[in-house]
């Protein structure tokens, strides 16, 4: 994911004894002309900070208080999100020796003061929480805290926090590290700050942050290996351990034949991506992701409209916390071909401004990643992408066979989309994946291929984790995907090679189209089922269409043609779930 942000603590981060470092300060300038938002995060007061830190303009907010306040320094625009110090808890903590500074929303005293202060809070019945800043002690209303405060300014500046890097350096920024995608601790901080941060900046003191901002400032996108916290539950295995993937810059490519759960296992993962607030893109061919609108800030354009234009996907895109399912169920192919080549080119140009969205979801991806220019189509550096096939041999090797993704297969008996699958298992030399291991999957089952942390070095097999939305699933659209030209079914005519056709609909058409005497043949030699389990991998279709054929010798051969065409019809017209009985 792109760096858009960065937050900073001021105490103990980036400035020493209260006086902001100029190193931090020219760094910070240095960021913010390459269109990186900087907010200052600090508990200390306003006012306070004004006389400490002088000028702040260098900053797109600052949030006090530790987190209960926020002042834009462009605009002069100040915001409270904390009510106002009760009175009464002010006078009995200085009635009792206490001395304490009142701000906005927050209350300070020495972290000594602690069980008076406790005390305090428990006779008078007021809603204030504790929390220690090194030898100080802040009193806060409840869930005011860093973390509260920065979202709200992103908000304002119409940012993600799933794009922002957190510096922190003591105890009260335990939440600000968790709340951002990468938390980063200062090595001089807090040890028990540090064991829980994705990185520790090495050195003594504020000059080691500026020479982190610079460094970070020159990535595309945040590190994939700082980020592990963040987790999509996406199994079990039959032992009952969870199988879990975490969030990262990863590409994940899922494969397996025709109604196996690929669909299922995509949504899965774009389920929880939405509700842990990333912002998605999902290309849907088909239809069969439109269940996710019941999703909060999920939107759906495209459908019954036509497809939406650029600027219209480029406007919704502009909330990091929407979610866009683009729906191509009503175009033919060829549009959605042609579609895709203009909308995956203007989704890697938002990405690099805006850093969003998050991931993009492509399903049916062979048909348009196959080509030799597919690369173009999309951004290899920023990755992030969901890749849904059931010909995996059909994505442009250069997609498939990238170093980090992620590569989950349902059930495969193909033997060169099993060939191609092994070949991207990442493994030891002399270690191998039995041949017959995505054969033997069962429905419901997945596999995930070694070469990424979490398949801990195997082929690690588990069942689907249950989803929230419902699953729909559009047989009919294979009936208008066509197949490569090596893949085509061949008419004969006449003893002589005739029409070729791609689709099922086109195959269709043909068997009504031609003579019966042509068709005879054909039948004779079983080529319809054989054609039907070969290309399209439909067991359960090639084993009813064989026992027409069988039946043809005792049949008059157009009632024969006509029960083929029906059964297609029947098994791909209607919506089903996978392995549903077909009728005879």
């Amino acid at each position: 994911m792109k760096f858009t942000a960065l937050a900073l603590d001021y105490d103990g981060t980036i400035a020493v004894d209260g006086r902001f470092h100029p190193a931090v300060r020219q760094a910070i300038g240095d960021v913010r002309r390459q269109g990186i938002a900087v907010v200052l995060v600090t508990g200390r007061r306003l006012a306070d900070l004004h006389q400490v830190a002088g000028d702040l303009t260098c900053f797109d907010v600052v949030v006090g208080e530790n987190g209960a306040v926020l002042e834009f320094p462009s605009s002069g625009r100040h915001v409270t999100i904390g009510h106002r110090p009760h009175p009464g808890v002010v006078r009995e903590l200085q009635r009792r020796g206490v001395a304490v500074a009142a701000g906005e929303s927050i209350i300070e005293a020495e972290a000594a003061a602690a069980p008076i202060v406790l005390d305090v809070i428990r006779t008078l019945e007021q809603p204030l929480v504790l929390l220690f800043n090194r030898n100080r002690l802040m009193i806060l209303p409840q869930a005011i805290a860093k973390s509260r405060g920065l979202r709200e300014a992103l908000f304002a500046l119409r940012l993600s926090i799933h794009n922002t890097v957190g510096v922190g350096d003591a105890e009260n920024d335990h939440d600000l590290l968790d709340a951002c995608e990468v938390g980063v601790a200062v090595g001089w901080g807090s040890p028990a700050l540090r064991a829980v941060a994705d990185e520790v900046i090495d050195g003594a003191g504020p000059e080691a942050v500026a020479e982190y901002i610079r460094r970070v400032s020159r990535q595309t996108r945040l590190s994939a290996a700082q980020m592990g916290r963040r987790r999509l539950l996406v199994g079990h295995q039959h032992n009952g351990d969870p199988v879990e993937l975490t969030v990262r810059g990863r590409t994940i490519l899922i494969a397996g034949e025709p109604g196996t759960g690929k669909s299922w296992l995509a949504g899965l993962l774009c389920e929880q991506l939405i509700l842990q607030g990333y912002c998605l893109c999902i290309i849907d061919p088909e239809g069969d992701y439109r269940s996710l609108e019941e999703l909060p800030s999920v939107i759906t354009l495209g459908g019954d409209d036509p497809p939406p234009s650029a600027r219209e996907i480029a406007r919704a895109l502009r909330h990091p916390d929407v979610s866009v399912i683009v729906d191509l169920s009503r175009v033919s192919h060829r549009q959605k071909f042609q579609y895709l080549t203009t909308l995956l080119p203007l989704l890697v140009s938002l990405r690099r401004r805006t850093g969003l969205p998050h991931k993009i979801l492509l399903d049916e991806a062979h048909y348009f990643l196959g080509g030799g220019d597919s690369a173009q189509l999309i951004d290899p550096e920023l990755a992030g992408y969901i890749l849904v096939t059931y010909r995996i041999s059909g994505l442009d090797p250069s997609i498939r066979t990238t170093s980090d993704a992620v590569v989950m297969v349902t059930h495969e008996t193909d033997p060169l989309e099993a060939e191609t699958i092994r070949s991207l298992c990442r493994l030891p030399a002399g270690v191998i994946v039995p041949t017959d291991v995505f054969h033997s999957l069962a429905l419901n089952e997945v596999a995930l291929l070694p070469g990424v942390e979490e398949s801990q070095g195997r082929v690690r097999r588990f069942q689907l984790a249950p989803r929230l939305t419902a699953h729909v699933r559009h047989q009919s659209k294979y009936l208008d995907m066509p197949v490569t030209e090596d893949r085509a079914f061949v008419f004969s005519v006449g003893g002589h090679s005739g029409p070729r056709v791609r689709t099922l609909k086109a195959f269709i058409g043909l068997l009504a189209a031609l003579p019966a005497e042509e068709i005879a043949a054909h039948l004779g030699r079983h080529d319809f089922s054989r054609w039907i389990l070969e290309v399209f991998r439909d067991g359960p279709l090639a084993a009813h269409l064989r026992g027409i054929e069988d039946r043809a010798d005792g049949e008059e051969t157009r009632d024969t043609i006509e029960a083929i065409a029906q059964a297609i019809r029947a098994r791909y017209e209607a919506v089903a779930e996978p392995g549903a009985p077909l009728q005879d």
